[in-house]
């Protein structure tokens, strides 16, 4: 026959509870153990106390063996103790027997010892030295009733072995045992009870923060291909208690701990999704714009194999196309790299850099290829130096410039001022050394007079591939998108200024280099 196996609690509400009624179990019987301790001890030290008391009564008193016998015959007690009901109880609650040197009981008001009597004195050991001033000691043979025993030497040198029941003790005791027991089941089934209710509202958080997590790991429904649906990253564990004292502080803790993951988690979520949607529709758009002069380029070579190019014009024209196609995706590949290389956070080299120099450079370039262009150019008393990378800056200013070049007709007028300002907008007065350094940014505005952009197409500038309608086919949309990569890169500023038939203007602000710039070798490193 197979025993059913006790399972342990698998919830965390009755393994509390459990403990605390073991706990508490264990407690009531070291309470139960020490009270039996002072019951008893209590019990027989009374009953010590009236042996005592007996013996250093008789001690005292001087009296001899004949007395007491002499005193039993006047008073009947020596007639009493020798009936026949006497003798037929053989059991009393006091003993008294009268022992020799050895401790052999003798003869007590001319009777025989009784069972009791030589059983006491048999139990009761060495009734001499017990007699000159030992403890009473336990004795256990005296039909089978506990009893406590002590000797005393009378005047005439008798010893007389003296025992009071104890037995009441041990039913007192057991009383005790019955009524601690009936008590602490009561108590542990209370306690059971008041703890396991408790432990169920005190933990009832925690069964929010499962029902929140198992909702979002399930998800808001089957999705549209029958798999798992949307992750609802959006439920969070409210409060249940409504005063702040009412609160357990684990608890508590563990709720705002999720409730801030589920936050970071919603947000790396949401990044992620940003983030994957951003590159499907880069992708996208760069592989539409590197579609159209690849079909060109195909196209010219399928009509050169077919022999449809058979004139010597139309072949230079083709090969023309062809070649501007190839310089087309070239710049296209170019820009995706510095843009690919911008996202990925490269590190840098700051070095100090003229931002005038570099302004000049890229109007001298635009005046070469539009000389018919008006140029304005706008530079401080003192070079402008720029913490900053160099050929991430050129790039920059490059952009900015061909952009111009691109949207904008031939007679709009080009402006590029290069300033020193406060990092606050205001001219740093007043202010010298290093303290200025800390405080200044070189500013680079370009502008122009073309038809300007609307409000909406502004707000778009910085996004890739993104082309006005005035654009036309020319450019890849890339190139604002790497001027606002490579400015923040250096811890820079970029912002647009426009409006529809009033032009646009571009004003970027990098970090200043200080007057007295340390050895580039040493930025560099």
């Amino acid at each position: 026959m197979r025993f059913p196996v006790l399972r342990r609690p698998a919830s965390l509400r009755a393994k509390m509870t459990l403990n605390s009624i073991a706990m508490l179990a264990v407690g009531l019987v070291v309470a139960t153990c020490i009270s039996l301790m002072g019951v008893k001890h209590y019990l027989v030290s009374s009953v010590d106390s009236r042996l005592a008391s007996s013996k250093q009564g008789l001690e005292r008193s001087g009296v001899t063996m004949r007395d007491i016998s002499a005193l039993a015959r006047f008073t009947g007690m020596d007639r009493m103790l020798n009936s026949d009901a006497a003798r037929a109880a053989n059991h009393s609650s006091n003993v008294f027997v009268p022992v020799d040197a050895r401790g052999r009981p003798q003869e007590l008001f001319g009777q025989t010892p009784s069972g009791a009597q030589r059983a006491l004195a048999e139990a009761v050991p060495r009734p001499a030295r017990q007699a000159e001033g030992g403890e009473p000691v336990d004795v256990d043979a005296v039909h089978g009733t506990p009893y406590r025993a002590t000797a005393v030497r009378l005047s005439d040198g008798q010893l007389v072995v003296m025992a009071t029941e104890v037995g009441a003790a041990g039913e007192i005791m057991h009383k005790v045992i019955r009524l601690e027991l009936v008590v602490g089941v009561a108590l542990m089934a209370v306690l059971g009870t008041a703890m396991f209710i408790g432990s169920r509202r005190r933990l009832r958080p925690m069964e929010d923060m499962v029902e929140a997590a198992s909702a979002i790991a399930e998800g808001s429904g089957p999705g549209e291909d029958g798999g798992p649906g949307r992750l609802d990253l959006s439920r969070r564990v409210a409060s249940r208690e409504k005063h702040r004292h009412h609160q357990v502080q684990e608890v508590e803790r563990l709720r705002l701990a999720l409730n801030a993951m589920l936050h970071q988690v919603e947000a790396a979520f949401l990044t992620r999704e940003h983030a994957a949607a951003h590159l499907r529709r880069f992708v996208a758009d760069a592989s539409h714009e590197l579609r159209t002069p690849l079909s060109a380029i195909r196209g010219y070579l399928q009509l050169y194999e077919r022999g449809m190019l058979s004139d010597g014009e139309e072949r230079a024209r083709a090969l023309a196309r062809m070649t501007g196609e190839t310089e087309r995706m070239a710049r296209l590949v170019d820009e995706l790299l510095a843009l690919a290389r911008l996202d990925q956070r490269p590190e840098l080299r700051p070095v100090p850099v003229d931002v005038g120099r570099l302004a000049e450079e890229a109007l001298a370039d635009l005046t070469l290829q539009q000389p018919e262009r008006p140029v304005a150019l706008e530079l401080p008393a003192e070079p402008c130096v720029a913490l900053a990378d160099e050929a991430t800056l050129r790039q920059v200013v490059g952009n900015l410039v061909a952009n111009v070049r691109v949207h904008t007709p031939p007679p709009a007028a080009v402006r590029v001022e290069v300033t020193t300002e406060a990092s606050g907008g205001e001219a740093a007065d007043g202010e010298e050394g290093g303290a200025e350094s800390c405080h200044q940014v070189c500013v680079l505005r370009v502008g122009d007079d073309g038809p300007g952009m609307s409000p909406e197409d502004a707000e778009r500038v910085f996004d890739r591939f993104f082309r006005t309608g005035a654009a036309g086919t020319e450019g890849s949309g890339l190139g604002m998108s790497v001027v606002k990569a490579g400015v923040e890169a250096q811890h820079g500023t970029v912002t647009v200024t426009t409006a529809p038939g009033a032009g646009l203007t571009v004003t970027i602000a990098l970090p200043a280099a200080s007057r007295h710039p340390p050895p580039v070798a040493h930025l560099a490193g």
